[in-house]
C-alpha cells in the first residue's frame, strides 16, 4: 500500500515537459517542439476504508501503461490530504479506483467538490461506488451506490447490453457484451445519470434491480465531467482488451479528447 506525502506536481510538470519536448525536438526537429504539449496528470486515489481489492495494484499499472501510450502520467495516492485545492489544480482528472469506505474528511470533501464544481474530472471504477455513503453529494457525482453483489461465487459471467454507443468509451464494444467480474446491485440511483451498458439479469444469478440495471455510465451534472463504470474487481480485468479500450476511452472523455 502507498503512503505519501504531498508531492511537487508542478516541478513535475515542468521536468516532464522539458523532457518530452527535448525528445520529440531531437527526434523530429523544430516542428516537433512547436507541436508537444505538456502531458495531462491523473491522480489514481486507491485509499481503503472497508473491503481491499486485490486488483487495485493491477489497476494503478493499467493505468499507468494507457498513460504511457496515449500522453498522460498516471500518479498514485492513498493520502486524503492530497485532496486540497493547491494541489487537485494540477490534475485533469482523479480516479477513484476500488476505493471503499468514508476516504475524505469534511476539508478534503469540499476541495473535491470544489475541483469538480470548477471543471475537474471523475472517473470511477468498480468500488468508486461502495464509498462515501453519508455524502449526498459523492451520491450525485458517482451516479449509484452499492448494494450487494451475487455470492459463491461472487465473481460469474453475465451479458451486458450495449445501450448507448455513440459515446468513445462504448463505440468499440458490441452490442452484446459478455465477460466475467464481480456484479454490483445498486441502490439510490441517480435519475439524471446517462446510462451507456447496462446488466442482463437473466444471463446470471444475484441481481436485484431488475430490468433497469446500469453497470456504466456517465453526467456533467455538477460542473465537470463524470464517467462510472461497474467493472474492474477482478485482476484480470485489467488485461481485457475491450475492458482496457473502455477504461481509456472514459478518461479521454474526461479529458475532453473525445475524439481520439
Amino acid at each position: 500500500m502507498l503512503k505519501r506525502k504531498t508531492m511537487n506536481v508542478k516541478a513535475l510538470i515542468c521536468f516532464l515537459f522539458c523532457f518530452s519536448a527535448m525528445v520529440s525536438f531531437a527526434q523530429d526537429g523544430k516542428d516537433a517542439w512547436e507541436s508537444t504539449r505538456i502531458p495531462e496528470l491523473v491522480l489514481a486515489f486507491t485509499k481503503t476504508e472497508g473491503w481491499r481489492h486485490k486488483s487495485i495494484e493491477k489497476g494503478v499499472k493499467t493505468l499507468r501503461e494507457l498513460g504511457r501510450e496515449n500522453g498522460f502520467i498516471v500518479l498514485q495516492t492513498e493520502t486524503a490530504a492530497d485532496f486540497n485545492p493547491e494541489n487537485l489544480k494540477n490534475y485533469k482528472l482523479v480516479v477513484f479506483l476500488n476505493t471503499t469506505g468514508n476516504v475524505l474528511n469534511t476539508q478534503e470533501q469540499a476541495a473535491f467538490k470544489n475541483y469538480i464544481a470548477g471543471g475537474g474530472a471523475f472517473l470511477g471504477i468498480h468500488a468508486a461506488t461502495d464509498t462515501e455513503f453519508d455524502w449526498p453529494w459523492y451520491n450525485k457525482l458517482v451516479g449509484a451506490y452499492f448494494n450487494g453483489h451475487p455470492n459463491d461465487p461472487n465473481v460469474r459471467k453475465a451479458t451486458l447490453t450495449v445501450t448507448d454507443a455513440t459515446h468513445p468509451a462504448t463505440a468499440h464494444l458490441p452490442k452484446s457484451w459478455e465477460r466475467t467480474d464481480e456484479w454490483y446491485n445498486f441502490k439510490s440511483i441517480d435519475p439524471n445519470i446517462k446510462v451507456l451498458v447496462t446488466l442482463d439479469e437473466g444471463s446470471y444469478e444475484g441481481g436485484t434491480n431488475g430490468n433497469y440495471h446500469p453497470i456504466a455510465w456517465y453526467h456533467e451534472n455538477l460542473g465537470g465531467r463524470a464517467f462510472y463504470t461497474g467493472g474492474g474487481h477482478t485482476i484480470e480485468s485489467y488485461d481485457e482488451p475491450l475492458f482496457r479500450t473502455h477504461l481509456l476511452k472514459a478518461m479521454l472523455w474526461c479529458f475532453k479528447r473525445d475524439s481520439e
